[in-house]
């Protein structure tokens, strides 16, 4: 029997998930949390063989989640099944010790096979994102351009900006200026829609 632990944070859809499972012959759902934060707690009381993980989670993203589990319990493997199909995820997530990435519109059938797959340590990857993942590529923005472009996510001014990272308003209109060229980007507010959408300002 293979041992399931489910996080994310739509109730709805992860007691779909969890019904689905549960229906198959060789797994058990033996906790569920709706919280990234809860997640290792959760495996380190249940002792899961595998963990679904949703990307987009408050307290702790899915990928931060993934890299506890990795350092902290590692016999638990993980398995990304999210909505955010986006190839810098997928690569981020591979580079936290997931095993799989798969989107939620999985058929459960399919869904199932993966977690059996992913508990047998092997690689699980949508077909579709392992592609765009090889189009899109690395990130090219620096770690700081990361830093801008995350802060701006909320729209705040240039000042703004540079009080919550402690930065001259100087070098934060340099760093967006970079990161705008780097995306192909027209403006500040797009330049963040096209990194968000590429996964690169996960945490």
């Amino acid at each position: 029997m293979i041992r399931l632990l489910l996080a994310d944070d739509q109730a709805l859809v992860r007691g779909a998930m969890a019904a689905l499972l549960d229906l198959e012959a060789d797994l058990t759902v033996v906790a569920e949390v709706g919280r990234g934060d809860e997640v290792l707690d959760a495996a380190r009381m249940h002792e899961p063989d595998v963990a679904l993980l949703d990307v987009q989670m408050p307290g702790l993203d899915g990928i931060a989640a993934a890299r506890l589990l990795r350092a902290e319990v590692p016999a638990t493997r993980v398995l990304m099944v999210t909505t955010f199909g986006r190839a810098g995820y997928l690569r981020q997530a591979m580079a936290a010790g997931a095993g799989g990435f798969v989107v939620k519109d999985t058929p459960a059938r399919q869904l199932a096979d993966a977690v059996r797959r992913v508990h047998q340590g092997l690689r699980v990857v949508d077909p579709a994102l392992a592609a765009q993942s090889l189009a899109h590529g690395d990130s090219p923005l620096t770690d700081r351009e990361t830093d801008v472009l995350r802060a701006a996510q909320d729209g705040g001014t240039v000042a703004d900006i540079a009080r919550e990272l402690r930065l001259s308003e100087g070098t934060i209109r340099n760093h967006l200026s970079a990161a705008i060229g780097k995306t192909g980007a027209r403006t500040r507010a797009e330049a963040v829609r096209l990194a968000v959408d590429k996964g690169w300002l996960m945490s």
